[in-house]
C-alpha cells in the first residue's frame, strides 16, 4: 500500500518516536501534519514542529506545521480543519502524545492525575473523533495509537497506578474502536515497544543516560508503524501490536541495528 499523497495527522510529533514516524512516512511520499505544542525549542527535549517540518520536507514528504495543545478541542478542531485544507482530507491518525508520572497514588498531585487524563484519555479520544469523518472518506484508514496490551498484573499498576490505567485506557478506546469503526472500513490498533525506546522522556524521566545505553532507537518503531499502516485496514484492526513482534512477522528478526549499544543488554519496556 503506497504512502504516497496520503495524509497522515500525528500528534506530539515534535520530537522522539512521533518524529521518527513522521520521517518514515515522508520517505514514502506522505503528507505530514505536525500537531505539537512545541514552537520553541526546550533544551532539555529538542525539537519543535516547524524543525520536524523542514525535515520532513527534505525526506520527501510535504510538511504541514500546527501548535495543538490536544487538552484543547476547539484547538483540535481547527488543526484538523487545517489539515483537512491543506492536504485534502485525513487517512491516518497516529495518537502518539502522551503524559507520563511514575508515581504512587499518595505521590501523585491531582494537577498531575488530570494532565495524563486530559492527554492520554481525553486528548486520544477528542483527537479521533473530529479525525473520524476524514477518516470515512480515507484511503485505506487506520488509527494507530501509541499504548500497551492491557495488562493486568500487579506489578504494573501498584508503583504507578494513575499512569498505568490512563495508558490502558488508550488501549481500551483502541479496541472500541476497532468494532464501532468496522462498518467503514477504518482500522484501529496499538502499538508499544518490546525495549525501552531512547526519547527525551527515557533520558530525563526514567534512568538518565544509563537507561538509554539499554534502549533501542526510535526508527524500529517506526518501521513498525509503516508496516502495520502497510496492511488493509479491513482486516487489520483490533491488535495490541508491539514492535519487534510486527517485524518479525514481516521476516525481520535481526533487530540489532536499532540498538544503541550493538550487542548489549536491553531493558524491557513498561507493562510487558
Amino acid at each position: 500500500m503506497t504512502f504516497r499523497d496520503r495524509t497522515v495527522f500525528i500528534t506530539g510529533a515534535s520530537r522522539g518516536i512521533g518524529e521518527a514516524i513522521a520521517l518514515k512516512l515522508a520517505a514514502e511520499g506522505a503528507n505530514i501534519v505536525i500537531a505539537a505544542k512545541s514552537v520553541e525549542e526546550d533544551p532539555r527535549l529538542g525539537g519543535t514542529i516547524f524543525s520536524v517540518a523542514e525535515a520532513v520536507e527534505k525526506a520527501g514528504g510535504k510538511a504541514l506545521p500546527v501548535q495543538v495543545d490536544i487538552r484543547d478541542e476547539a484547538n483540535i478542531q481547527q488543526a484538523v480543519q487545517q489539515a483537512a485544507d491543506k492536504f485534502g482530507g485525513i487517512d491516518i491518525l497516529i495518537n502518539n502524545a502522551s503524559a507520563i508520572q511514575l508515581t504512587n497514588t499518595e505521590q501523585t498531585p491531582a494537577k498531575r492525575f488530570d494532565l495524563m487524563y486530559d492527554i492520554n484519555v481525553r486528548g486520544t479520544f477528542l483527537v479521533t473523533q473530529h479525525c473520524i469523518p476524514w477518516l470515512k472518506k480515507g484511503s485505506n484508514p487506520h488509527i494507530l495509537t501509541l499504548s500497551p496490551p492491557v495488562n493486568l498484573a500487579p506489578q504494573w499498576l501498584g508503583p504507578h497506578v494513575a499512569y498505568t490505567i490512563s495508558k490502558y485506557n488508550m488501549s481500551m478506546l483502541v479496541l472500541g474502536w476497532a468494532e464501532e469503526l468496522k462498518t467503514y472500513g477504518i482500522a484501529a490498533n496499538s502499538l508499544w515497544p518490546a525495549t525501552t525506546i531512547a526519547t527525551a522522556a527515557v533520558r530525563n524521566l526514567l534512568g538518565g543516560e544509563a537507561l538509554i545505553s539499554r534502549s533501542r532507537k526510535p526508527g524500529i518503531i517506526a518501521d513498525a508503524v509503516y508496516y502495520i499502516l502497510s496492511r488493509s485496514s479491513a482486516v487489520c484492526t483490533g491488535n495490541n501490536f508491539i514492535d519487534e513482534d510486527v517485524l518479525k512477522d514481516e521476516g525481520i528478526t535481526d533487530l540489532e541495528k536499532y540498538a544503541v549499544t550493538p550487542g548489549g543488554p536491553l531493558h524491557p519496556d513498561l507493562f510487558l
